[in-house]
């Protein structure tokens, strides 16, 4: 890797790099989708996605389906983008691009790119990370969460399943729900995704951190953040 594709890149430089190839910014990865019409296309376009990447395929993620394939590319452990990461995604645009299909961040009936994170409260994370880690089969990672601090949080080992996380609570809420749900979309489709939500019967718990998350609540006060990589940095 030359020190140039090793340049890790900010939030906005990075969405803005991968964006025009039908790529979105979530979590530090560069996702997109490809619809397709059968699983051996499916096969067809993720070879080809691996051909694209050449050495550096460990950096690929990929979920095969009959009707569509979604693509990861991140660093191997790191937390934001590189410069070769969105190198990696322009190649395997254009290689899919040449078997007649398209990567695009979904919609037209593809349901768009996001991912899911499970955020547990607690009084003593120490304490309960053990019980979700061994209850899922998942293992303890380390990631930075700002300048210097780092957070323990369980992941599946297969890549399959969400991320669970661990919010500190400062004193005991037993009358809150202390699971929610973190939804991670593209910033393109935040907005409607929050509008799609309240007008399904939920409604705004908070609006003070958006960009970067909306807290909303279904009708029982059960909650889920909608979030995106905008104000972040």
């Amino acid at each position: 890797m030359t020190p140039e594709h090793d340049e890790t890149l900010t939030a906005a430089v990075a969405a803005a790099a991968i964006r025009r190839d039908g790529w979105r910014l979530l979590l530090g990865g560069a996702c997109s989708t490809v619809a397709v019409d059968s699983l051996p296309a499916a096969v067809e376009v993720a070879a080809a996605a691996v051909r694209a990447c050449g050495p550096d395929a460990a950096h690929l993620g990929l979920d095969l389906r009959p009707r569509r394939v979604d693509l990861v590319v991140r660093t191997p452990a790191a937390t934001e983008l590189t410069r070769l990461d969105a190198t990696l995604a322009s190649n395997i645009s254009a290689a899919v691009d040449e078997l007649g299909w398209a990567t695009t961040p979904g919609g037209n009936g593809v349901r768009p790119v996001q991912a899911l994170e499970i955020a547990i409260d607690a009084m003593d994370i120490p304490a309960v990370l053990p019980f979700w880690r061994a209850v899922f089969g998942y293992a303890v990672a380390i990631r930075p969460v700002g300048e210097g601090l780092d957070e323990a949080v369980v992941v599946d080992p297969a890549g399959q399943g969400p991320t669970v996380w661990f919010q500190q609570l400062d004193a005991p809420r037993p009358q809150r729900n202390r699971v929610h749900f973190d939804l991670t979309v593209a910033e393109d489709e935040a907005g409607s995704r929050v509008a799609a939500a309240l007008a399904a019967g939920g409604r705004m718990v908070s609006d003070a951190n958006a960009r970067a998350f909306w807290v909303l609540a279904d009708p029982e006060g059960n909650e889920v953040c909608v979030c995106t990589w905008q104000d972040r940095d």
